[in-house]
């Protein structure tokens, strides 16, 4: 059977459904397990004080905040990508990051916590600049993938290095989350990227990212 081809309404209400889950519902899966739930029992079913679990869930709805953007950013880069082969390596990324932003759910509500109110705000901005990212050119979006994926990569071994001692479960989950990333950035350089301006990447960026874990660690 061939393939339908999507008019511009059939995409944009294809987007619209994805958002729809990403922001409201359990965005679907590649099916990997949590990570968390491939620890030993007595390494999981620790007792957090109240100030080491609201620690943790700050810092995890930072994390689950940070992989709603990542969903925006890929799905508005690969909507708008010229090539069929970044659009599908975008997409795969993309599936990825969703287990990402379901693991930080899961923990945010073993935590007794909740995810980011502002989640719809950090998905649509983020679609808006993955867009721009893609009608640059699929080096240049590339480009854009590396860089935000290295700076994701700081910004979870800072969490590390935060996380409450005995809040395992959360350090299993982003060390994957780790590995991940760094795998994402290297498949963006063998694609093709390409280095950002310096003013992108030491001035915009960050600004960016500063905003958004400012907000999402207390909204």
């Amino acid at each position: 059977m061939i393939p339908r081809k999507l008019n511009p309404l059939d995409k944009l209400l294809n987007e619209v459904d994805q958002a729809l889950r990403v922001v409201h519902t359990k965005a679907p899966t590649t099916g990997r397990v949590n990570p968390s739930q491939l620890l030993d029992k007595n390494l999981t079913e620790v007792t957090l004080s109240d100030s080491e679990k609201k620690l943790s869930a700050r810092l995890m709805r930072i994390n689950h905040a940070g992989e709603v953007a990542a969903q925006g950013l890929y799905r508005g880069q690969a909507l708008m990508s010229k090539s069929d082969e970044i659009r599908e390596q975008m997409k795969n990324s993309a599936a990825e990051e969703n287990d990402h932003l379901n693991w930080c759910e899961t923990r945010l509500e073993q935590l007794d916590s909740h995810k980011s109110y502002l989640s719809p705000v950090w998905y649509l901005g983020s679609f808006g600049i993955g867009a721009v990212a893609g009608l640059a050119g699929d080096k240049w979006s590339l480009g854009f993938v590396k860089e935000t994926e290295d700076q994701v990569g700081k910004h979870i071994n800072s969490h590390l290095n935060k996380l409450p001692a005995k809040d395992n479960s959360s350090r299993a989950i982003l060390e994957q989350m780790k590995t991940d990333e760094a795998h994402h950035a290297e498949v963006a350089v063998e694609a093709g990227a390409v280095e950002l301006p310096f003013p992108v990447r030491k001035v915009l960026m960050p600004l960016i990212s500063k905003v958004m874990t400012t907000f999402s660690a207390k909204i």
